[in-house]
């Protein structure tokens, strides 16, 4: 399994196996961070190791590539002064450094392409620790979340919701028994008022109405004339007067 394929496993796994897991889920999340920066330092050792058997093979490579150069413009020297047998020496090594030079490059391009994929790697698995770093605080808050949650739903099932239930209900219930009692209380003190008036109204017109035929009998009585007014003692009581009259409408009604 290679190293990508390793962080990408590390990456994506599944919170809820965590979770279900013996192990302290932010321990492993922790230590997937930890395990993804050991494995980042090793491949950045391995990068800067690249690079520096590139340049070592960039500087024979150009070495080789000047040697092969300088015997080329030594042989064209020998010619020109009519030495063949130099020339041909000149040749030769310019041969062996141009056959160096051609395997050097050979070489080159296969580490020039070594150390870019090396290169292109480092930066992806930078790219999956920062992304694992804030996906590890999402889960973490996703997890305390639900222990939050599992801790509250604990608490709510030890609650006897039933019973308090029905203790709210007593009390609604001697709560509107004693808005009743007050309120018939209140109906019934206004009932024994307008009883106590109304008495009141009927006694005072019966007094008024007696107290009407009495002038009436008063004034319809003739009065002698001459006749000095009766005395106290022989004027008739009120009550007589009343006597009197009361009589007089018995026999009227009985007529």
């Amino acid at each position: 399994m290679g190293l990508l394929d390793r962080i990408g496993m590390v990456v994506k796994s599944n919170v809820n196996a965590m979770v279900t897991a013996a192990e302290d889920p932010e321990k492993i999340l922790e230590q997937s961070i930890i395990d993804m920066q050991e494995d980042l330092v090793q491949l950045r050792q391995a990068v800067a190791q690249s690079m520096a058997a590139l340049k070592r093979q960039e500087q024979q490579y150009n070495q080789s590539a000047t040697q092969a150069q300088e015997w080329e413009k030594r042989a064209m020297l020998a010619l020109q002064k009519g030495d063949e047998n130099l020339a041909r020496e000149a040749l030769s090594r310019k041969k062996t450094h141009a056959d160096a030079a051609a395997t050097l490059k050979v070489g080159l391009d296969q580490q020039t392409t070594q150390v870019d994929t090396l290169k292109k790697n480092l930066i992806a698995i930078e790219g999956k620790i920062s992304e694992a770093k804030t996906k590890k605080e999402m889960l973490k808050a996703r997890l305390q979340s639900a222990k939050a949650q599992e801790n509250l739903n604990n608490m709510l099932g030890k609650v006897n919701t039933n019973s308090a239930a029905a203790t709210f209900e007593r009390m609604e219930e001697r709560v509107l028994m004693a808005e009743a009692k007050a309120s018939a209380s209140s109906e019934l003190g206004m009932d024994n008022l307008e009883s106590q008036f109304a008495q009141l109204e009927a006694g005072s017109g019966v007094d008024d109405e007696l107290a009407a035929l009495k002038a009436k009998m008063i004034s319809s009585s003739p009065t002698p004339q001459g006749a000095l007014p009766p005395s106290d003692a022989a004027r008739p009581s009120v009550g007589a007067a009343i006597d009197a009259e009361l009589e007089a409408l018995r026999r009227q009604m009985g007529n």
